[in-house]
């Protein structure tokens, strides 16, 4: 991977400062994912990674790209603060997990249909299996 991937993916983790062990985790899972993806996600003005701001009686903001005049919807990952303090191997799962609903537009992978089954799948082919038992 050259230097201009590091540039760019730290654009990505930036709404993550305030959490420096997630920020982390999304940083090492982004380096991690298959080339293709990761140019899949870099060369997409609509893929983007967000930290889920809800408030209890505020609620939330998200800025997100607006969908594309070929109809594709915006391809952002909203994470939770929470997964700052997950394990690592729980926290590394629901990234890759999330990544692979915007590598695949939240639709299946091969025979796989269910978008939710689609995207663990294919992040347990990238080495993020499900864990056994949720935290």
């Amino acid at each position: 991977m050259n230097s201009d991937h590091h540039t760019l993916f730290a654009t990505y983790v930036q709404p993550f400062a305030e959490y420096p062990v997630l920020q982390r985790r999304v940083l090492y899972v982004l380096h991690s994912l298959p080339f293709e993806v990761q140019r899949d996600f870099l060369e997409d003005p609509r893929f983007g990674v967000a930290i889920d701001n809800y408030e209890p009686g505020k609620g939330w903001s998200l800025w997100m790209p607006m969908p594309g005049f070929d109809g594709n919807s915006t391809r952002c990952v909203v994470l939770r603060p929470k997964l700052d303090a997950a394990s690592e191997s729980f926290a590394n799962y629901v990234i890759a997990h999330e990544f692979a609903h915007a590598f695949l537009r939240n639709g299946g992978w091969g025979e796989i249909t269910d978008v939710e089954d689609a995207a663990d799948a294919l992040a347990d082919s990238w080495g993020y299996p499900r864990p056994e038992r949720f935290e």
